[in-house]
């Protein structure tokens, strides 16, 4: 089968399947009726996590967290929300990635791992390590070594604490090695 070639990371961007994939994974804070409108609140999604918004916003658009006493927000904002935080990742990702060449899947799901687990740790993982050197094999491998949440192992079989965690690494891991 003929792959597209892979393209410079610096001229990518989430595709709006990417951004769907990560509303759909995020989910969305539960809803609550303020004023005879749904909003959504803030929660913590899973124990041991930070206070979230909308669409798996720990942060608003100027660094403050978000707290659990915060007001509930719209639908549009929460969208507005995630597409702010997500671009303002995509850059710090691409910057990260000089001369790196990746499918859009790849760059996508990649995107996704910074949304949930933070810059900070995609710029210390070996996933960055190995696709600086060209192997996109090994890093995608390496997206299954990410799989706790606050310390707790998610993918022991049965865990009723945060199994969404290993299942959405599962899924980036099963379309990482498809688009090798």
């Amino acid at each position: 089968m003929n792959r597209p070639a892979r393209i410079l990371v610096a001229s990518l961007a989430l595709s709006s399947a990417g951004f769907a994939a990560w509303v759909a994974n995020e989910g969305s804070s539960p809803p609550v009726v303020v004023a005879g409108e749904e909003r959504l609140a803030p929660h913590i999604p899973t124990q041991g996590d930070v206070p979230t918004i909308g669409h798996g916003a720990t942060r608003y658009e100027d660094g403050t967290p978000v707290k659990l006493t915060d007001p509930p927000i719209t639908r549009q904002r929460a969208e507005s929300l995630a597409r702010n935080l997500l671009s303002a990742d995509e850059r710090r990702f691409r910057a990260s990635l000089p001369g790196v060449l990746l499918h859009q899947a790849e760059y996508d799901l990649y995107i996704d791992f910074v949304g949930q687990y933070g810059i900070g740790n995609w710029r210390g993982s070996s996933m960055r390590r190995h696709l600086l050197v060209g192997e996109y094999t090994a890093a995608c491998n390496a997206l299954l070594r990410y799989r706790y949440a606050a310390g707790y192992d998610c993918s022991i079989p049965g865990n009723r604490r945060c199994p969404g965690v290993w299942t959405r690494q599962l899924e980036r891991h099963r379309k990482c090695m498809a688009a090798q």
